[in-house]
């Protein structure tokens, strides 16, 4: 049974930061077939929103804004100088997001991204409490923009916070606020998630926006994913947001050293592109 869902890219895949420069991307995005463009905000500086606006408008493109959290945007810091930093950042991605009527920030923004330990029970639930409190004042600044927050999970390489679709349901749980909803990312899930359709299930109605690459970070259909798997557990819950691709260039050398990718994937980024595309596209319709 087809899924009805757009398809989107991320511009990580082919460059970073998201500048102005990157808008020369977006009519190769559209030629290829996608209906949504994933804008990853690492400097909110560099992102002009009436010219990125005119941009998308003019390749018929929707517009996903993801959030980057380095090590000085972390709401679980016992200093409370690095939850201001991360509350300033936050603002400006609504900004960006509202004015490009996308309808949600995205990201693993309740910790820095590489903050992963083995801390006590007791250490684990301050951080917890953490990332609750300052989560819940971000969801009430997300609804003066009419916004939503979706919120990741990650590996363990990457974060000792929050690695399953379990752990995220708790927390969203725990902040209580109609706006914290869910995001997934397959490649996470292909390393946390025993049942990945149960996942999906599990995040239910929260499902706001899932990513897609290969266990490997891949071209999609090139791999080991379970696709079936996340194809039923679709289904189930009634998905009709969009799939994106993500993954990363190691021409970046900053941004690749960062999800551990030391050598070229494929030969080609915008084969990637198309060829994911034109995988995910016969998936979805099967």
């Amino acid at each position: 049974m087809p899924i009805n869902v757009k398809f989107g890219v991320s511009t990580w895949l082919w460059t970073s930061p998201f500048s102005s420069e990157t808008l020369s991307l977006l009519p190769k995005i559209k030629n290829f077939g996608y209906d949504v463009v994933e804008i990853p905000v690492e400097d909110p500086a560099l992102i002009n929103i009436p010219e990125v606006k005119k941009a998308l408008s003019d390749n018929g493109l929707e517009a996903v804004i993801c959030g980057a959290f380095g090590t000085s945007r972390d709401f679980t810091n016992e200093d409370p100088s690095f939850h201001k930093t991360s509350f300033d950042y936050l603002d400006q991605c609504f900004e960006i997001a509202a004015g490009l009527d996308a309808k949600f920030v995205a990201g693993p923004m309740y910790s820095a991204v590489g903050k992963a330990r083995l801390v006590s029970p007791e250490q684990k639930k301050i951080e917890w409490d953490r990332a609750v409190t300052n989560l819940r004042k971000v969801c009430h600044t997300a609804r003066k923009f009419g916004l939503d927050i979706a919120l990741e999970t990650l590996n363990r390489f990457e974060t000792d916070l929050i690695n399953t679709c379990e752990e995220l349901m708790q927390l969203i749980k725990d902040i209580n606020e109609p706006e914290a909803k869910v995001i997934l990312d397959g490649f996470h899930m292909s390393i946390e998630e025993p049942n990945p359709e149960a996942a999906i299930k599990l995040a239910g109605d929260k499902l706001i926006h899932f990513q897609v690459s290969e266990n490997y970070r891949g071209t999609p259909g090139s791999g080991t994913t379970p696709w079936d798997a996340y194809k039923r557990g679709l289904e189930a819950i009634n998905y009709q947001g969009v799939i994106s691709i993500e993954s990363f260039t190691p021409d970046v050398k900053e941004l690749a050293g960062a999800v551990c990718i030391w050598k070229p994937l494929v030969p080609s980024q915008d084969g990637f592109a198309k060829e994911g595309l034109e995988f995910l596209k016969n998936w979805a319709a099967g």
